[in-house]
């Protein structure tokens, strides 16, 4: 299985996947670790991406799950998946992918994003988050909204846990 961890910068999904991925022994991957260098270097130049620039970006994704799929194992995959046809790129012939995605209030976004350090993201592209967009609808199949609301990551990690019905590792 592989539980995908979606939701704009700053909404804490490296931070919940870590601990899902901890708490389920699964393997974590952090989907910014797939875009090429270009898209790297375009972000860090505070330049937000376009679809061309995320297409090699979830080809790149996509591989990867289907190796992890192919090979019986199960992984926790950090991912913005912004847009509907990004979900459903990343989860289509994929049964055993599911979705979560951290709903969380902009202004909370923007301080987090404000304290954030070392990261080629900076909060000048939260806006283009926000401007890309689009948020789950109620006829994804295996999209889930989570609000993030206050929970530390560890308290959201275990509500996911036990809203999906998974056993911890």
């Amino acid at each position: 299985m592989i539980l995908v961890v979606a939701g704009v910068a700053g909404s804490g999904k490296t931070t919940v996947g870590q601990q899902l991925a901890r708490r389920l022994g699964w393997t974590f991957a952090d989907g910014d670790s797939f875009h090429p260098a270009a898209n790297v270097a375009k972000m860090r130049a505070g330049l937000p991406l376009t679809d061309a620039d995320r297409k090699p970006w979830l080809a790149a994704i996509t591989s990867w799950m289907d190796d992890i799929i192919a090979t019986g194992q199960s992984a926790v995959l950090a991912c913005s998946a912004l847009k509907r046809s990004y979900r459903d790129e990343l989860l289509s012939g994929r049964d055993d992918a599911v979705m979560v995605f951290l709903m969380i209030n902009r202004d909370e976004d923007r301080t987090r994003m404000l304290g954030r350090r070392g990261h080629f993201f900076g909060a000048e592209l939260l806006a283009s988050q926000y401007a890309t967009l689009e948020l789950p609808e109620p006829d994804e199949r295996r999209v889930y909204p989570v609000t993030t609301g206050d929970q530390p990551p560890g308290q959201l990690a275990a509500g996911i846990i036990t809203r999906l019905g998974l056993r911890p590792g």
